[in-house]
């Protein structure tokens, strides 16, 4: 998540928008909130919604999701929707932060796909719409890189000494060492995490990979980087653009998100949280963001109407088999968080 790759030219567009037409703004009847996560919805949708229905979209951003969570939490915020990922699913349920939704106003939750609905996250979906999904994977240079690559091992190879970038966060990265071992990603044994902390440390000694986050997507292009670990939404843009780069979701299996669209407890427009959700969920409106956005839609109808190299494209919408391996985050408990925060610790001071 992560996702913000396309959308840096038209946040600015919006801004300079913004300047020109202040004291232009229509005539609304009502207003709602969005909480969102970065930039990730196109502009367009959010007009015709406001024309469509007379209700003003005001967009706030936020770019981490416990900062998300805190702010919620603490009331600090009103919000009549808001972008909720799977791992913080539960607990926003649990603690009493998002109500339960009434599906009669939101009818176009059945063109999802029955893959993405009724996860443990939230079964039954009974207070989340999903929104959008994806991967962490890898993106290579195929002039460079010349075998196979569908393996986390190959961030282990010394061939591509100081060409290789992983993601400066412990759950992608640990996570990464997890797969290659053969374990879940959600490990809660010691010996396991100890384990993957080993190999991260192997790896600092051996190819000196370069840790970062959204400058992966600049570096590969440049040259700077050979192989990189990325989200896909990212992967599978960079990948239309330069034809020499490759995005693969490697065959130990990864971690699949998918973020989720809820509405807060303390909404003060309810109805219009339920037309909007609504409206973002419907064929026409998922299929532009997903072509805005880079990344893979819930929505069965949307992905119909897709070109076929994106509807067929198994690092996007996966086969089963390679589905069947990957993970969605867990909420892990302060316990088990430490066991990783003290392992990342020990990888990010070593030399």
């Amino acid at each position: 998540m992560k996702k913000l790759f396309k959308l840096l030219s038209l946040s600015i567009c919006i801004v300079i928008m913004g300047i020109f037409f202040v004291g232009c703004s229509k005539n609304y009847s009502e207003e709602i909130s969005f909480f969102n996560y970065g930039e990730n919805i196109d502009e367009e949708t959010v007009k015709e919604f406001e024309k469509q229905y007379g209700i003003k979209v005001n967009i706030e951003t936020f770019d981490d999701m416990e900062t998300m969570y805190q702010k919620i939490s603490k009331g600090a915020g009103q919000y009549d929707v808001i972008l909720v990922s799977d791992a913080l699913m539960p607990r926003i349920i649990k603690n009493n932060l998002v109500q339960e939704l009434n599906k009669n106003n939101i009818p176009n939750i059945s063109q999802m796909d029955e893959d993405y609905l009724n996860l443990e996250i939230d079964p039954g979906n009974k207070y989340s719409v999903p929104y959008m999904f994806g991967t962490v994977g890898l993106i290579y240079n195929k002039d460079v890189v010349k075998e196979e690559v569908d393996s986390w091992d190959i961030l282990w190879d010394e061939k591509y000494k100081d060409k290789i970038f992983m993601f400066d966060t412990y759950r992608d990265a640990m996570g990464a060492a997890l797969k290659k071992l053969g374990y879940s990603l959600n490990t809660t044994n010691l010996k396991e995490i100890k384990e993957a902390e080993e190999l991260l440390l192997s790896q600092r000694k051996l190819v000196n990979p370069i840790y970062g986050v959204d400058n992966g997507t600049t570096m590969i292009p440049a040259g700077e980087s050979d192989i990189n670990m990325i989200w896909s939404g990212e992967g599978l843009n960079i990948q239309d653009e330069y034809p020499n780069l490759a995005y693969v979701v490697p065959k130990e299996g990864a971690n699949f998100w998918i973020d989720s669209l809820c509405i807060p407890n303390n909404a003060k427009n309810v109805e219009g949280a339920e037309k909007f959700i609504n409206f973002v969920s419907d064929k026409k409106s998922a299929l532009r963001i997903a072509d805005e956005i880079g990344y893979t839609t819930p929505n069965k109808e949307a992905r119909l109407e897709q070109p076929e190299e994106v509807r067929n494209n198994p690092n996007a919408y996966m086969p089963k088999e390679i589905m069947d391996r990957c993970e969605i985050y867990d909420d892990f408990p302060k316990d088990v968080k430490k066991l990783y925060d003290e392992a990342w610790i020990n990888i990010k001071s070593s030399n």
